[in-house]
């Protein structure tokens, strides 16, 4: 074995964050940036799967009891808003120690000892620094993860298939194109898979109600659901334990949420443990086809995304009533409870408690009575005290914007 490969393979992978923890909020406020799932993996799923190696986390103090740090005598730290390919890859592979790679300015991974490692600080100077030639997939607004998922998408489907052989599903199906790849103990009937405009993936013990209508890109990830009848187009992800119905297009969700009834989700990201009662619909295109506007928590204002079609963004743990209308590009925070007649503000601030008609803030122990019963439906899955102390603090960081 080569001394070169020998030294790379006994590293320590730590993802860190950038200022883009923040400009990604409210996604960002229970994870680190490694952590967002777009195509089928998470970031940081991604990077361990091109390495083959575990990885810790450089995050937030807040975040650090649920992602640690882990380092080690060797140590690569990789900026997790940036995705993996070959090329990134090829060039971190070539850094020496204390040597950083970048791109536009922004670090992008670098090799530490122990000691230099201790002191990180992504905007520190390093020994050489070397430019990457090629453009990544880097995600910056919350937005990025609905507009980049389809090459994504298309990425983790080559990743996580490449030289296997599909398993067998009922002669009941359609499927159209040659990109499906169903894991064993997928299931599904009487469905349509339509391939021919981006990949289908089927991860183990996902289920395919009747009657769904299903066009990729789009992956379903391990035991989720799509119930009867449900319309899906590309670029869409569903996360694990997740279940939907009605209409998705474009529409990422991460994991533990529902959007199981009738009513349109697109160019939209909802978060985990996230709920979308039934005949609830977002708008992603406004009357006058103007750009959409989002709500910024780095700014305190609206801010041009410079998109036409841009949807709802939902962090984890929130949720809406039967018939919500989200306009376009609203954004809900953190642990908000959305209902009444009406559209609600473009802007739902985080542990809100209401809708168009007014707000009262969503009380940290009504949120924790109910967060604790959403989590016992995951035998696998603790609402324990770093879960707690999370929304304790996310709760304090939000508490301006409840000024009802």
């Amino acid at each position: 074995m080569a001394e070169g490969f020998f030294y790379f393979c006994t590293m320590a992978i730590i993802l860190f964050d950038d200022n883009a923890h923040q400009t990604l909020r409210p996604l960002t406020f229970t994870r680190p940036v490694a952590d967002l799932r777009l195509g089928i993996l998470t970031i940081a799923e991604k990077w361990a799967k091109y390495f083959d190696l575990d990885y810790s986390w450089h995050t937030q103090p807040w975040l650090q009891g649920k992602f640690p740090v882990k380092i080690e005598d060797r140590n690569l730290f990789i900026n997790g808003s940036f995705c993996p390919d070959e090329a990134l890859i090829a060039a971190i592979k070539t850094l020496h120690g204390n040597e950083a790679l970048k791109y536009n300015g922004k670090l992008v991974a670098v090799k530490l000892n122990e000691k230099d490692a201790l002191d990180f600080d992504p905007q520190g100077e390093f020994d050489r620094t070397i430019e990457l030639e090629h453009d990544p997939v880097v995600i910056t607004y919350p937005e990025d993860i609905f507009r980049k998922n389809d090459t994504e998408l298309r990425k983790d489907f080559k990743l996580l298939t490449e030289g296997r052989t599909s398993a067998t599903i009922s002669a009941t199906n359609t499927i159209i194109g040659n990109d499906f790849f169903a894991e064993e103990g997928a299931i599904a009937e009487c469905s349509t898979f339509n391939t021919t405009n981006g990949p289908i993936y089927l991860a183990n013990n996902t289920e395919i109600w009747e009657g769904t209508h299903i066009r990729g890109a789009f992956a379903i990830c391990e035991h989720s659901q799509v119930k009867m009848g449900t319309k899906i187009y590309g670029a869409t992800t569903v996360g694990p334990y997740s279940r939907v119905g009605g209409e998705l297009n474009n529409a990422v969700i991460w994991g533990y949420s529902s959007k199981g009834h009738e009513g349109y989700l697109g160019n939209a990201v909802l978060g985990e443990w996230c709920n979308i009662g039934a005949d609830s619909n977002n708008s992603n295109l406004k009357n006058n086809y103007d750009d959409v506007k989002l709500w910024d928590y780095t700014t305190q204002r609206f801010r041009k995304t410079g998109l036409q079609f841009c949807g709802l963004i939902m962090a984890d743990h929130a949720k809406c009533a039967i018939n919500t209308m989200f306009n376009t590009g609203t954004v809900v925070g953190v642990s908000a409870n959305v209902f009444g007649a009406g559209f609600p503000r473009n802007f739902v601030p985080d542990f809100s408690w209401g809708g168009a008609q007014g707000y009262e803030v969503y009380s940290l122990k009504k949120m924790f009575e109910t967060a604790g019963k959403v989590f016992a439906r995951r035998d696998h899955r603790t609402f324990d005290e770093n879960e707690q102390e999370i929304l304790k603090k996310v709760f304090e960081l939000t508490e301006g914007h409840r000024r009802f």
